[in-house]
C-alpha cells in the first residue's frame, strides 16, 4: 500500500487426490437391507410355530425383494420405496439367503407336519 509492495493472495486452493475406485464403488452401495432381512427372518421363524403360511409368504416376499435389488433401485423393504444408493452385493446375498431359509423352514414344517398350515382361530 504505502510501501509499494504488491500483496499476493494468501488463499490457495487445496489439491485433493482423486478418490480410489474401491472407495468410490463402496460409497455408492448400501448395507441397510441386512438388518431388515435378519429381523424378517427371525420374525418368520418365530411365527412358524403358529402357521406355515406366514413363513412361506415372508420367504416369497424376501425372494422378490432380492430380485428387485438385482434389477433396480426399487426396494420393498424401504419405507420410501426408492433407494438413493444401490444395495451392496452382501446385502443382496443376505436377503436371498434369508428368503431361502424361510422357504426351506416352511417346506420342512409342512412335510413333517409340525406346524399347521392355517393358524387356529
Amino acid at each position: 500500500m504505502s510501501n509499494g509492495r504488491a500483496y499476493r493472495s494468501v488463499y490457495h486452493r487445496p489439491t485433493n487426490p482423486p478418490p480410489s475406485r474401491a472407495a468410490e464403488t463402496e460409497s455408492k452401495r448400501s448395507h441397510a437391507a441386512i438388518p431388515v432381512a435378519v429381523v424378517i427372518l427371525g420374525v418368520g421363524l418365530y411365527l412358524s410355530q403358529y402357521t406355515v403360511l406366514i413363513t412361506a409368504l415372508l420367504g416369497v416376499m424376501l425372494f422378490f425383494s432380492g430380485l428387485s435389488f438385482l434389477s433396480t433401485r426399487l426396494n420393498p423393504l424401504s419405507p420410501h420405496f426408492y433407494l438413493t444408493r444401490k444395495p451392496s452385493w452382501t446385502a443382496t446375498a443376505v436377503v436371498f439367503l434369508s428368503a431361502f431359509a424361510l422357504l426351506y423352514a416352511a417346506y420342512e414344517l409342512y412335510i413333517r407336519g409340525i406346524a399347521p398350515i392355517f393358524p387356529h382361530l
